[in-house]
């Protein structure tokens, strides 16, 4: 496995005290496109800014295909297509004036095939900027980095501002795209059931750590539902297996267990299988309930 993007014991801390990621490991093989997963505050964007060298480490070090962002910031954007949360588009520019703009300021970049992609999700090239809903804006700002024919792509929360069928377009369109490019992609959303059309690997992070790094088929492998609190999930299938505990939409208790791919011949499977969904909220109750514990005992030695 050639890794793309790398995160070694990185940290970034915001004044004194508030660290955004503590700790961090991880690891984004090459041609994979990987959903990055957490709540708000969990560090999703500060991670993808690092990458870039948009923001500096406190500890730890990350790659960038390769490169250290923090010594090389320019060679790090050059192997970047970044999609920000935010179109960062001039509203008194058409977009046919933004795809001349990006032609004169990034190198190799493809401007007829930014054009291509524009003609393909139904925006006129004459349209300004300002002209453009949220969700027009964030998909100018996916064909403006696809046609920077980086070998990575960015995708930091592009989705938020998309209805359903933009969102289907969009994703279509990016995954065609970096799979016809033998590119890598990340994708920052919190939609679960987009991440399960458009990517084969999910990292989830919460409160500044990662909680889970698998391929997807693999995570829905290897995870279980128990339809029942805690203290059933830990008699069915042991202590050590239990991931986490979350309400049902309904209410009832629903019970995350890591359990082996394959069970032996003749033997139950504990529980039903997991869907994407209740894996991610598992995890992110998990980690809840360990910085909280982490948190009272941290005020135990202080007090």
């Amino acid at each position: 496995m050639t890794a793309v993007l790398e995160a070694h014991g990185f940290g970034k801390r915001y004044r004194r005290r508030t660290w955004a990621l503590r700790g961090v490991e991880l690891v984004v093989p090459e041609g994979s496109i990987t959903a990055l997963v957490g709540p708000n505050g969990s560090g999703k964007s500060t991670l993808i800014r690092s990458w870039i060298g948009f923001e500096r480490a406190t500890e730890g070090r990350l790659s960038t295909g390769g490169v250290d962002p923090q010594r090389d910031r320019k060679a790090a954007v050059e192997r970047v297509g970044y999609v920000p949360q935010t179109p960062s588009l001039y509203r008194d520019l058409s977009v046919a004036e933004h795809i001349t703009l990006a032609g004169t300021l990034r190198d190799g970049f493809d401007e007829a095939m930014a054009a291509r992609y524009v003609g393909r999700l139904s925006i006129p090239l004459r349209a300004k900027a300002g002209e453009l809903s949220g969700g027009e804006g964030a998909q100018v700002g996916l064909a403006l980095a696809l046609a920077t024919r980086a070998p990575i792509l960015l995708l930091d929360e592009p989705l938020a501002s998309l209805d359903p069928l933009a969102r289907r377009e969009f994703l279509h369109l990016m995954v065609e795209a970096v799979r016809a490019a033998g590119a890598t992609a990340l994708l920052s959303s919190h939609v679960i059931t987009d991440i399960e059309q458009a990517c084969d690997r999910l990292i989830v992070l919460g409160k500044g750590h990662t909680l889970l790094d698998l391929p997807i088929a693999e995570a829905i492998a290897h995870h279980r539902i128990v339809e029942g609190p805690p203290a059933e999930a830990v008699r069915l299938a042991g202590a050590d297996a239990l991931i986490g505990s979350f309400p049902a939409p309904a209410g009832e208790p629903l019970s995350l267990v890591r359990t082996p791919a394959l069970v032996p011949v003749g033997t139950e499977p504990i529980g039903r299988a997991a869907t994407l969904e209740e894996i991610v909220i598992a995890h992110l109750a998990a980690g809840r309930r360990r910085a909280a514990d982490a948190a009272r005992q941290a005020e135990g030695v202080a007090a």
